[in-house]
């Protein structure tokens, strides 16, 4: 029951954003607006999701990990509530942020969640397979459902479809989830979390606004550049009772999980962002088609994530997180290759593999990543795995953003965006494999 709880509220965050990109077109049309503010629908999120992500990971840590998820879930239900009713961009951009808020409290607090409930290792990567596998269910059944919503109800439809999964998570959560806090000295440090948020903001701006704004965009690099020193200088200070304990990165299993997460994230996220903005850009497919397109990823992703604990434990971490996001790499390449094609099937077969690789990857990714700390920092953890996941994205999205659009969009675009794209894939799977070429040693997870 805990599991289940834990799978509705990773479900209810991933079901709200696999939608909306599929309805970009009809916001801008309703409220007569253009890129920029579409894009900002999109970025919003992920700007406070990104700031947010390791406070988030402390605050359950601190005050209770039940209690942190069921806040962020409460939050996030209703910050899709308010998109669903709200009147003007401004404020649908408004609720986009929120969404992001309660997103960096619940995806945290759910993997640590995980963390203390299931302390042997084994176990706790089959729950962890079943956990990622929501992630893909979201990613099966949000487009071609918000597709479905979007055409015969409008897009204020995608918004409220999360409203029961969100509400189910919380009267759940109360009942299944026994609370765990774990302080260890620590506390909330605001000088920690002003520069962790400058340096994660910081970036985040820079990396979207890279193609719309370069002095903007500038400014924010330079900002997040000049914090990310005195963070680091003060987070060494603090030691064991930091925001982020900077001994958790000389643990190499937990470095590779956090390089290869980022590999991961910047590939799927490219793909998703440019696929379909391509196929209905040129007319080949409509919103509806372009999310049953996208399926064969979702579908394989779905039935491959549930396996990925019993096949590292017998294959090994190495092999599922360096090998998975070499897949996706391939994945890419071949939707690169394939683009110019009149036909869809090399998108599909690049979209198959793309799907293999990250059924394979995300269960042993979160496993290594929780599971190299003691469980008083498995909120620290969750969130830097989470800063993985939302950096490889963001910054996947505006890179091959920007290459597709240099080339004028369309399939030339799509072409180089992802060549390069499972160039940069291969590349972080060469370093995840060197990152964790030892294991880690049998103390490793009270080391940090």
């Amino acid at each position: 029951m805990a599991l289940l709880t834990l799978c509705l509220g990773v479900l209810v965050a991933q079901l709200d954003t696999s939608v909306v990109n599929l309805a970009a077109r009809p916001i801008g049309a309703d409220f007569h607006a253009g890129v920029g503010p579409l894009q900002w629908v999109l970025d919003s999120y992920n700007l406070f999701y990104a700031v947010l992500l390791l406070t988030g990971g402390l605050l359950a840590d601190l005050y209770g990990r039940r209690r942190i998820f069921m806040i962020g879930t409460g939050i996030f239900t209703a910050a899709s509530l308010l998109c669903a009713l709200a009147p003007t961009m401004m404020i649908l951009i408004g609720g986009r942020a929120l969404a992001g808020i309660g997103a960096a409290l619940l995806l945290p607090a759910s993997l640590a969640i995980i963390r203390v409930l299931w302390s042997d290792e084994n176990e706790r990567g089959r729950a962890l397979g079943i956990w990622a596998a929501c992630n893909g269910l979201a990613l099966a059944i949000g487009p071609t459902i918000g597709g479905f919503l979007i055409t015969h109800f409008g897009w204020r439809s995608i918004f409220l479809i999360v409203l029961p999964a969100g509400m189910a998570a919380l009267v759940l959560a109360a009942l299944a989830i026994p609370e765990s806090a774990d302080p260890s000295d620590r506390h909330f440090d605001a000088g920690a979390q002003i520069l962790g948020a400058a340096v994660l903001g910081g970036f985040a701006v820079a990396a979207i606004e890279s193609h719309r704004a370069i002095g903007l965009s500038g400014l924010a690099f330079l900002i997040a550049l000049a914090a990310l020193p005195l963070f680091i200088k003060l987070e060494a200070k603090r030691g064991r009772a930091a925001l982020v304990p900077l001994d958790i990165f000389r643990i190499p299993a937990f470095c590779g999980a956090i390089t290869a997460t980022t590999g991961m994230t910047f590939g799927m996220y490219g793909v998703l962002f440019l696929l379909p903005l391509t196929w209905q850009s040129t007319g080949l497919l409509d919103a509806a088609a372009a999310g049953i397109a996208l399926m064969p990823m979702a579908l394989v992703y779905v039935f491959v994530s549930p396996l990925s604990g019993v096949l590292a434990a017998r294959l090994g971490a190495r092999v599922m997180t360096a090998g998975g996001v070499a897949i996706i790499g391939m994945g890419l390449l071949v939707i690169g290759f394939g683009a110019q094609c009149a036909s869809i099937t090399p998108a599909e077969i690049g979209l198959g593999l793309t799907g293999l690789g990250m059924g394979l990857a995300t269960g042993p990714l979160m496993a290594a990543a929780v599971g190299a700390v003691d469980g008083a920092r498995s909120g620290t953890a969750a969130a830097l795995i989470n800063v993985a996941r939302m950096s490889g994205a963001t910054i996947g999205v505006a890179i091959l953003g920007a290459i597709f659009a240099t080339v004028q969009s369309g399939p030339a675009g799509l072409r180089l965006a992802m060549i390069l794209g499972g160039i940069v894939q291969l590349t972080g799977a060469a370093i995840a494999w060197i990152t964790t070429r030892q294991p880690p040693a049998a103390g490793a997870s009270g080391m940090a």
